[in-house]
């Protein structure tokens, strides 16, 4: 856990005055800055630089970005036995299963019933589903609906079809951006240190894996955004080393839309709190969260948005991330599973995310995947799109 400690003025004032002009951070002076300033002071120094990368409009007021999407999980069924997953199940368990192509139509029109543009749609590593199944999924899914955009297949899965088909990773991504994939979400990053990941996902994707999938994927012309799970056995430094290698690969290709941090959840999962023993046995805290927050802002200043999501730390801590360098609330979902296995809920609706970005002082902007302004369509007085049919949102993405 993170304590403040006493560090001299001169250097945090330097530091501080370097990522006020857009200077790169260096690991030590990002970590001079986490740990020698205060809460109020790291969040304030994070949202000056969060307003010069995004200022007020012409009337003046600053706009909060928000998606409706729904996540759609094709399968649990995975092999690589992360310790830190409630959510994945066994080929041979009881309750695995890949969805019928029916069960996610009616998912998609539900989407479309609220008002949604896009679906994530991430799964497990199944031992059988290959690049062909999903190609044949993202082709049925544009030919019926052309209007949805497909953001999925995180660079772990990606990493996994080519281990299984022995063929570079490259092929399997022009095959799927072919069929209809848009843009590739950051999940599987967790950490982007191999001592972290030799602990939480020995199996998965390894750094170096992970950003070579961003990599191809950028050279193809896609985008994809960048995420962070902390508070489990990885250090403060660790986690700037993280940030580094998203803002190599951001230097490098642009490639990142956002950059998307959360907190381990460790109930319901295989290694549970085994992970927070060198934490003594805590969960990280909003101020933690909070501060790793304002840090990525600071950090990463070539990567344009920083979102501030609820799926671990509730709405309440979510809009007040949005005075502390994040930009975005994350995305309003019909659907979550994977937080939600381990015992992580916080239901909402799209009013209510709308309500918390303007008690919080800002203009709600509903956007695409590409932070483009999305058209709000006209609601009734439950926030449902008039002619609709009713869907309940439940959850938001990390």
């Amino acid at each position: 856990m993170t304590s403040v400690v006493a560090l001299d003025p001169a250097r945090l004032r330097d530091a501080s005055q370097k990522a006020l002009a857009g200077g790169a951070l260096t690991p030590g002076e990002a970590l001079l800055l986490y740990r020698g300033l205060d809460q109020p002071s790291l969040g304030l120094l994070a949202n000056d630089v969060r307003l010069r990368l995004h200022p007020p409009h012409q009337d003046g007021k600053v706009r909060v970005t928000y998606i409706v999407d729904r996540n759609v999980n094709p399968t649990n069924v995975c092999v690589t036995d992360c310790g830190f997953c409630a959510f994945y199940r066994r080929p041979d368990d009881q309750d695995a299963y890949v969805l019928s192509r029916e069960a996610i139509y009616q998912k998609v029109e539900e989407l479309l019933a609220q008002g949604g543009i896009q679906l994530l749609l991430q799964g497990g590593h199944h031992p059988y589903l290959k690049t062909d199944w999903f190609a044949a999924l993202f082709r049925d899914l544009k030919a019926r609906y052309p209007q949805v955009w497909i953001h999925g297949m995180s660079p772990p899965e990606i990493t996994h079809l080519a281990k299984l088909e022995k063929r570079p990773v490259r092929d399997v991504l022009v095959d799927l951006k072919a069929a209809g994939l848009d843009s590739i979400p950051g999940g599987g990053a967790e950490i982007l240190v191999e001592r972290v990941r030799k602990v939480i996902a020995p199996k998965k994707a390894t750094t170096d894996q992970w950003l070579e999938v961003m990599r191809q994927w950028a050279l193809l012309g896609g985008r994809g955004t960048a995420t962070m799970m902390f508070g489990h056995v990885e250090t403060d430094a660790e986690r700037i080393e993280h940030l580094q290698r998203v803002r190599e690969l951001q230097d490098e290709t642009g490639v990142f839309t956002a950059f998307i941090p959360w907190t381990y959840q460790p109930d319901h999962t295989p290694l549970g709190t085994q992970l927070l023993a060198e934490r003594g046995g805590q969960k990280a805290t909003v101020a933690e969260y909070l501060r790793t927050l304002s840090l990525a802002r600071l950090y990463l200043q070539n990567v344009p948005h920083v979102q501030s999501s609820f799926v671990t730390q509730g709405m309440k801590t979510c809009q007040v991330g949005l005075s502390m360098g994040a930009d975005d609330f994350g995305s309003a979902m019909l659907e979550e599973n994977v937080v939600s296995s381990a015992g992580c809920t916080h239901p909402t609706s799209i009013p209510e995310i709308e309500r918390h970005i303007k008690d919080a002082g800002f203009v709600p902007q509903r956007r695409n995947m590409l932070y483009q302004p999305v058209e709000t369509p006209p609601t009734d007085r439950f926030g449902r799109p008039l002619g609709q049919a009713k869907a309940v949102v439940s959850k938001v993405e990390a």
